[in-house]
Order: C-alpha cells, then sequence, then structure tokens
C-alpha cells in the first residue's frame, strides 16, 4: 500500500518541515542574488492542509490570484506550484521592473519577470530537495496564470488526486525595504515518487 500526505507520521513530517525551511531559504538567497538586494526572510510556516484549506488561506475560491505552476520529473513526478495574491504579485513585479508606481494590472512585462522569478524561486528549492535527497529532478518551463484560486487549484486537484487531498505547503513571507511579499510554494508528488522521497530521507522502511 502507497503511503500518503494523509498517514505520514510526526517524524516524517518534521523532515518535510526542514525541506521546507531550507528550500524557501534557498529560494530567498537566489531572489536576493538576482536583484541585488537585501531580502529578509521569516521563518517559513510548513503545513499539510487539505485543498480547500489553502484556497481559504488564498481568500476563497473566487479570490484572484497569480499562480506559477512547474512540472517536476526525474526520479520525483509532480508538480511545484508558487502562488501569489494581487497585491503581493503587483508588489514583487514592482521590485523586479524597479518601479516606484503601484501598478493596477500585471503587464505583459510584469507577468513575464513573475514567470521568471518563479522559475529561479522554484529551481532553488527542488535544488535544495537534490541535495537532500540525492535524487535527479527537474523542473519545466513555468507556465502563469491569473484567475480564481478555485480554478488554479482545481489543475493539481484533479491530477494528483490519487495521493489523497492534502499538500505539503510552505507560506512564505519576504521583506524588502517597505514591501512585504506573501507566497506560497507547495509540493505535489504523485503517489510513487512521494514514497521515493520519504524513502530517500530516510524516514521510510
Amino acid at each position: 500500500m502507497k503511503i500518503t500526505l494523509d498517514e505520514i507520521n510526526n517524524e516524517q513530517m518534521d523532515v518535510l518541515k526542514e525541506i521546507g525551511n531550507i528550500g524557501a531559504g534557498n529560494a530567498t538567497t537566489a531572489l536576493a542574488t538576482m536583484l541585488n538586494k537585501r531580502i529578509d526572510m521569516k521563518v517559513p510556516k510548513v503545513d499539510i492542509l487539505e485543498f480547500n484549506e489553502v484556497t481559504e488561506l488564498l481568500g476563497g475560491a473566487e479570490k484572484k490570484i497569480c499562480g506559477i505552476n512547474f512540472d517536476v520529473d526525474g526520479d520525483i513526478n509532480g508538480n511545484i506550484m508558487f502562488l501569489l495574491n494581487m497585491d503581493s504579485s503587483k508588489k514583487l513585479a514592482n521590485m523586479l521592473m524597479n518601479k516606484e508606481d503601484h501598478v493596477e494590472e500585471l503587464s505583459e512585462w510584469d507577468i513575464s519577470a513573475l514567470q521568471e522569478v518563479g522559475n529561479i524561486l522554484s529551481g532553488a528549492y527542488v535544488r535544495s530537495l537534490t541535495t537532500l535527497t540525492q535524487l535527479d529532478m527537474k523542473i519545466s518551463i513555468p507556465s502563469l496564470t491569473v484567475d480564481m484560486a478555485g480554478a488554479i487549484l482545481s489543475v493539481p486537484i484533479i491530477q494528483y488526486g490519487q495521493v489523497g487531498d492534502k499538500v505539503l505547503l510552505i507560506e512564505t513571507e519576504l521583506n524588502e525595504g517597505n514591501n512585504n511579499i506573501k507566497g506560497y510554494f507547495f509540493l505535489i508528488p504523485d503517489v510513487e515518487s512521494f514514497e521515493i522521497l520519504l524513502k530517500s530521507l530516510g524516514v521510510l522502511e
């Protein structure tokens, strides 16, 4: 029988939380290097939540958000999503494009910049996983969607519902000057990959 996120024990949860902390820290360092700015990160909150709890955390199913999605393949298959509410999306776009004025809507240039930063953040996160697990993982070119939270989250729910109705969520908060940006990473491995991940970390026989 395959293990799912619904069935993990405290030891396994602690290891997954530590991976979340390391991954988020490396992602923040990568962003600071890219921007050549000092970026502070609050200690990430790592939790296992049901999809509907993630939706509520983002403000409800009808709340407009920005979602950057990646396919993961190699020794592990699945998805990584990086989610931002619209306020954080605009602040991050301003920071990336070096703009002072608060934008009302994201332009094509803003969306392109957000895709690139999502690529850098997720790449840093995956490299952390690769280093810790010695597993080979690659991520696809990112796809960015601005839509209601319910619509964006329906994709992984349909694709990976067999892993259970829960995801490993990493809530990160970044601060640069007066900019406060809150983002959410989550990793959704398929059933076989989740077992491989836990075994590689030494917390599953």
